[in-house]
């Protein structure tokens, strides 16, 4: 598969509502991920395996209302083994009701036909906001 092909997969699974487990099949089995942020927000920070990417997914879940969910994708670039993401994600926080919207950025790196390096780029301070009781 190529890069477009996995990342399309990728998007394709999750706004699908694809188990995580099934998503994490697209990860390799040693995945350089990370997702920088405040630690207040229990899904954010670096993972390093296929198991810990279904954790995130888990989480993430558990933590939004994902029938509230509106994602826009504004532009996919492609460079080899490298995509990028930039759009826009809104969320509503499970336990607050609060809904927050922000700019997004995700990094693949794709090497055969699994993403072996991820970056997902949001604002946490925002999102920290929308959990803070």
């Amino acid at each position: 598969m190529t890069t477009r092909d996995v990342v399309e997969r990728f998007f394709a699974m999750v706004g699908g509502g694809a188990d995580p487990e099934e998503i994490a099949l697209l990860f390799a089995e040693d995945v350089d991920w990370d997702l920088p942020g405040s630690p207040a927000i229990p899904w954010v920070g670096r993972r390093s395996s296929r198991a810990e990417v279904a954790d995130y997914l888990r989480v993430l879940g558990a933590n939004i209302v994902p029938e509230e969910n509106v994602d826009q994708i504004e532009a996919i670039l492609y460079d080899g083994d490298d995509a990028v993401m930039l759009g826009r994600f809104g969320r509503v926080a499970r336990s607050t009701g609060r809904r927050y919207e922000m700019a997004v950025a995700m990094h693949f790196r794709v090497r055969g036909d699994q993403i072996v390096a991820f970056r997902l780029y949001e604002d946490s301070f925002q999102v920290a906001e929308a959990y803070a009781e």
